[in-house]
């Protein structure tokens, strides 16, 4: 079924996060460890305030010949990433991630961050539909 709320995806685990201060290295680290593909970056408070992915990895730090040990997060991570909330549905993130470009989407409850989802998380219908919608809006361009 293509209507499953975010909150059925997102309460699996919590979300992993790290401070702004963190290095690039301590990230992939965890990303290794945990078998992840992107860290969420918050403050003290848990707020929001960007994501550092893989892909993040390979294209602002090592294809800029930055240190790992050295870097910050705050340097590299994405600013103010699109989030979404729990209450929307698993098609919503699909066509957010389709529509933006990227694989992981924060999820907040009640402003608060709840989780984060990946492609990888939708179900075999979910994927379907979207690929239906964008197979229709392809070909009415």
């Amino acid at each position: 079924m293509d209507n499953r709320p975010m909150s059925q995806i997102v309460n699996r685990r919590q979300p992993v996060t790290l401070p702004p201060q963190a290095t690039v290295q301590e990230a992939c680290r965890v990303m290794r460890d945990q078998r992840i593909g992107a860290i969420l970056i918050t403050d003290e408070s848990g707020n929001l305030l960007g994501i550092f992915t893989g892909r993040d990895a390979v294209c602002r730090v090592v294809a800029e010949a930055r240190n790992p040990a050295s870097t910050v997060l705050e340097e590299v991570m994405t600013r103010n990433p699109d989030s979404m909330p729990a209450e929307l549905h698993a098609i919503d993130a699909l066509r957010l991630m389709w529509d933006g470009g990227f694989r992981h989407v924060p999820v907040t409850k009640q402003g608060r961050l709840a989780g984060i989802v990946s492609r990888g998380d939708f179900r075999g219908l979910e994927q379907a539909r979207l690929d239906e919608e964008t197979g229709y809006w392809e070909t009415l361009r």
